[in-house]
């Protein structure tokens, strides 16, 4: 297919060119230029303001049938253009046209659910002597400045727009640089779909100078993020400036705790299968292996051929299970922690290089026993990684799993109760999978705890999240 063309999109209009700086998006399968991305000036910043303060007078009153009907109709949109939203994504992103097909159809899923959620936004009465009321209701926040990454250049932005649009909110969309056709495509599905113009924009740009301008304005209301902890915390403060309400979704360091009764076949099967997916570019990727001893030997052995096995190439390829990595920083940064790994005494099983000479492409990497000390035992590695240690007990297991500052994602694998109880009740992340790595659905909040993050989006959360509550009492 054709790589679409780039633009910004203010207020239903398709904004580029006219001597704007621009963003050269690559195709990470290949390394070559597959557009040039226009960045916002100040102006179209601007602009785009005051497109979402007028988006939001307007949005905040249409009932809820309307809101319905669109999310529905951009529902069937998505899945209309499934192949070609898809094949866009994987040009620019690099994963697999079977995970992007998957994305899109999320994406669908998270609407559909969100248009009847639309019909539940509901308030209470409370118990009061006659002749007097009090009622407690729930409004639309504000205009929503909403900026999400590359890893899900679909499913985030679905998140992005979603919850907004069905809370009555209006929204400006900072979606990733090297992504800009996904983001394009499935606000274009709700546009097509009769959302009004001025009720979502999508803008790019340098990131920096596009926070801190829509953040400096009184007109944005709550920001929503996904991304590092890093950057998390930098929005969080600019923010903080003008007391808006903030959803962070940010980094994890997924730890798995695989205990000596767990099945190994099933786990083994379902956990490579997870790690790998997009190149270990997902903030939920299982990361960290927590054996218990009496099956640490077994659990690596299983691990290593399964992961060697995997086939890396181009996504657009047939049979292809994992793609290249998003960017050229991705695979130096797997190469500095991996080397700093192996320097400190990890052993490494299997990967740990490039492959090929074009693209981003890495192998599919196992280390164990690797020390504490190492860098990638305490970064995120974001990329095609799996740390494998072994512990003696539960205690040292849990011990393990709560070590580090996040809480976005935990898994475990065993079969007795005991160890289902504990973990459940012990383990500190805001999601869990206990014998299973499917911990999303559009019917389930999503967010963590602690350094990754607070809030929610999917589920009825993600839609409570851009409300906001009013008391009213009346004599």
């Amino acid at each position: 297919m054709t790589y679409p063309p780039l633009s910004m999109i203010i207020n239903g209009q398709r904004v580029s060119g006219e001597g704007r700086r621009t963003h050269a998006v690559v195709n990470p399968a290949t390394g070559e230029v597959l557009a040039e991305l226009p960045l916002a000036s100040a102006a179209d910043l601007d602009r785009a303001l005051e497109v979402a303060a007028e988006g939001f007078a307007l949005w905040r009153k249409a009932p809820a049938q309307q809101r319905a009907a669109v999310l529905n109709r951009a529902a069937a949109l998505l899945v209309e253009r499934q192949e070609d939203l898809a094949r866009a994504a994987t040009l620019e992103q690099g994963k697999t046209l079977a995970e992007t097909r998957i994305e899109v159809m999320m994406c669908a899923g998270l609407f559909q659910f969100y248009a009847g959620e639309v019909h539940r936004i509901y308030g209470r009465a409370l118990v009061r002597p006659t002749g007097t009321r009090s009622i407690v209701t729930h409004e639309p926040v504000g205009p929503v400045a909403a900026f999400a990454p590359w890893n899900f250049p679909l499913g985030n932005v679905g998140r992005k727009l979603g919850a907004p649009v069905a809370a009555g909110c209006s929204v400006i969309l900072k979606a990733a640089e090297e992504t800009p056709a996904s983001a394009l495509g499935v606000l274009q599905c709700l546009l097509d779909a009769g959302l009004p113009p001025q009720v979502a924009q999508a803008v790019f740009g340098v990131p920096d100078e596009v926070s801190r301008h829509l953040l400096g304005s009184p007109v944005i209301r709550k920001l929503s993020f996904t991304g590092s902890t890093v950057v998390g915390k930098h929005l969080a403060k600019l923010a903080a400036d003008d007391m808006k309400r903030t959803t962070m979704e940010l980094g994890g360091h997924g730890p798995v705790l695989v205990f000596a009764d767990a099945d190994l076949q099933r786990a083994l099967d379902t956990v490579v299968a997870s790690k790998y997916r997009n190149a270990g570019q997902v903030c939920v990727s299982p990361t960290r292996f927590i054996v218990e001893e009496p099956v640490f030997d077994a659990f690596v052995e299983g691990f290593v051929s399964r992961a060697a096995a995997i086939r890396v190439g181009n996504g657009l390829e047939e049979g292809v299970q994992m793609g290249p990595m998003a960017n050229a920083r991705r695979p130096e940064a797997m190469e500095r922690l991996i080397g700093d790994a192996v320097a400190r005494g990890a052993k490494l099983h299997t990967g740990g290089q490039r492959i090929g000479n074009a693209g981003f492409f890495f192998a599919p990497t196992v280390l164990s026993d690797v020390p504490l000390d190492a860098e990638i035992m305490n970064e995120e590695p974001f990329g095609p990684v799996a740390l494998i240690n072994r512990h003696a007990d539960a205690d040292a297991m849990i011990a393990e799993a709560n070590r580090l500052p996040y809480g976005l994602a935990a898994y475990a694998w065993t079969e007795g109760h005991a160890n289902r109880a504990r973990v459940a009740a012990e383990v500190e992340a805001g999601m869990l999978g206990i014998n299973t790595t499917m911990i999303g659905g559009s019917d389930s909040p999503f967010g963590g705890i602690k350094w990754s993050g607070h809030g929610h989006e999917d589920g009825p959360e993600g839609l409570m999240a851009c409300l906001v509550t009013k008391t009213i009492h009346e004599a």
